[in-house]
């Protein structure tokens, strides 16, 4: 491994220990190999790690004028339309608003019937 790459992997690896304090704060403090827990530390790590390469690969793009940080915020708007829709489809009754979150109750008491209390 050269130098750039392990300097890369020890920043990687700096940062991702905060999933900890994700996990501790959503959670309460837990031990180490709690199921629940783990699977949150786990996701944090992912989350941290996509921030990361989300947000350099967008300032390389921009530098290297591939795109303009507009063209980049419109593709964001459009991408965040299509998802709105595809939660709106798989969660029936259920839509986001500008303000929280709306509820059709008798379509989304049958969405969320077998969810836990």
């Amino acid at each position: 491994m050269n130098d750039l790459a392990q300097k890369c992997y020890a920043a990687l690896n700096k940062i991702t220990k905060w999933r900890s304090v994700f996990a501790g704060w959503q959670l309460g403090t837990r031990i180490k190999g709690d199921p629940e827990c783990d699977a949150v530390r786990d996701h944090r790590e992912v989350t941290i790690l996509l921030r990361v390469e989300q947000s350099a690969l967008l300032k390389l793009l921009t530098e290297k004028g591939v795109f303009t940080v507009e063209d980049w915020q419109q593709a964001i708007i459009d991408e965040a339309g299509l998802l709105d829709k595809d939660y709106e489809k798989r969660f029936p009754g259920i839509r986001s608003s500008d303000i929280g979150m709306d509820f059709d109750i008798g379509k989304a008491r049958e969405t969320m019937k077998h969810w836990r209390p």
